[in-house]
């Protein structure tokens, strides 16, 4: 962030020094860390062999667990703002690690801003319908039920702190740069698409786009807001795949019926193929005036 648009202003003395917390510092969260300028940041790990590689980033790590509340005392009071990029648990339909974050952050002085990071899942399956974030949620899995979970958790601590809490609904996220961030891998086993009749609309986001929002969604935007992240691609998912195989010079997938997809693939891969939407970004370029690197998935493909 240039000096004049610091959140610091003009007097950069380290007793006027932000403080983001990075609750899930994963590629996404390594990529904020990049954005940020005159602004010290910690990130939480689980993992104390992560711990040189964040120091090398310029970061302070902490080594705890969400999993482990015990282990989040010394988090407690510390950051003006946090980034909260952790995934829920496997299982359940709640996020108890949101909720042991949230208790911590309530502990001592509230953050100014939290931002949570949570999918574009939670609306469910729209029939292909243009999304806006007035539209009521409808988690369909009990992932996006996780989801939803969270999110009402941190709206919560809004309202009780005083905290400006920003909800981010992200959809596929994507980048030549990041470990399976492209479908090349996928185009190479041959896994199938639906037919044109079957197929369903897919919205993604550039790793770096998505790094940028969380970087604006800390600073900007109305307080206890909800804010699709998303590029403005409108395309089927049989087609996002047909296109990357042009570009990467290989086979395009075969198509098959929605009766055979239930028989022929798992679970996981089937469920996003059940959702059709088209996320409406207005909300995110108006309030967080962020400029879409990546406006097109193609482009950031290429």
């Amino acid at each position: 962030m240039p000096v004049h648009q610091s959140p610091l202003g003009a007097l950069p003395s380290r007793f006027k020094r932000e403080r983001l917390l990075i609750i899930g510092c994963g590629d996404v969260g390594q990529r904020v860390v990049r954005t940020q300028r005159h602004v010290r940041v910690l990130a939480l790990t689980s993992s104390s062999a992560r711990v040189p590689a964040l120091r090398a980033q310029g970061v302070t790590p902490i080594v705890g667990n969400l999993d482990t509340p015990a282990s989040l005392q010394r988090l407690a009071g510390w950051a003006t703002r946090v980034l909260h990029l952790a995934p829920p648990p496997l299982q359940g339909h709640t996020d108890p690690r949101t909720l042991a974050l949230i208790r911590l952050l309530m502990r001592r002085s509230a953050p100014r801003s939290v931002v949570y990071g949570s999918t574009s899942g939670v609306y469910g399956d729209c029939g292909g319908a243009w999304v806006s974030e007035s539209r009521w949620v409808n988690p369909l899995t009990p992932r996006a039920q996780r989801r939803v979970d969270a999110e009402q958790r941190m709206r919560h601590l809004g309202r009780l702190r005083a905290s400006a809490v920003r909800v981010l609904r992200i959809p596929g996220i994507y980048a030549p740069d990041r470990e399976g961030g492209t479908p090349r891998e996928r185009l190479l086993r041959g896994t199938p698409v639906l037919t044109q009749a079957d197929d369903v609309f897919t919205n993604h986001i550039h790793a770096d786009d998505l790094a940028r929002a969380c970087q604006l969604a800390l600073w900007r935007g109305q307080p206890q807001r909800t804010y699709n992240v998303s590029d403005d691609s409108q395309m089927r998912m049989g087609d996002y795949f047909d296109m990357a195989a042009g570009l990467y010079g290989l086979a395009k997938p075969p198509r098959i019926s929605r009766a055979q997809a239930q028989t022929e693939l798992p679970a996981m891969q089937l469920s996003f193929m059940s959702e059709s939407r088209r996320m409406v970004n207005t909300r995110m370029k108006r309030e967080l005036r962020l400029q879409l690197r990546y406006p097109h998935v193609q482009a950031g493909l290429a």
